[in-house]
């Protein structure tokens, strides 16, 4: 059973991995706008798993994030979404995104429901 209200909170180091690199300075490396909502979307998928009946998971279908402050290589981003509503198979949520000194970005997404087996051979038709 999906709780609304549920929490989660992962952390994730700002290292080379997930930093820009087109301002040419290497001071100027920051965690980059897609790897924070890629995070975000992640945290989200981590809080609903659980709650889901075996054979489903879900798949991103709606972001509107704001990247509000950046964080430069060393320190830890941390991601926290919350459960704020579900409608039939959809499921919205609340991120934010902050690190040791700032907020990073906040914003909604959402997810649908999906039964694995049932999604892969709707997939493998689309390809024939």
């Amino acid at each position: 059973m999906i709780e609304i209200g549920a929490t989660r909170e992962e952390q994730v180091p700002v290292n080379e991995d997930v930093a820009i690199s087109f301002l040419g300075m290497e001071g100027a490396r920051v965690l980059s706008t897609p790897h924070m909502i890629g995070f975000m979307e992640r945290t989200c998928r981590n809080l609903v798993l659980p709650m889901l009946e075996p054979g489903d998971d879900t798949v991103g279908t709606h972001v509107d994030v704001y990247h509000l402050g950046a964080s430069p290589i060393g320190m830890t981003a941390i991601f926290r979404a919350e459960i704020a509503s579900i409608e039939g198979r959809r499921v919205r949520f609340r991120v934010v995104a902050f690190d040791e000194k700032d907020k990073l970005g906040e914003g909604t997404h959402e997810r649908a429901i999906i039964t694995v087996a049932r999604f892969a051979a709707k997939m493998k038709a689309k390809l024939a």
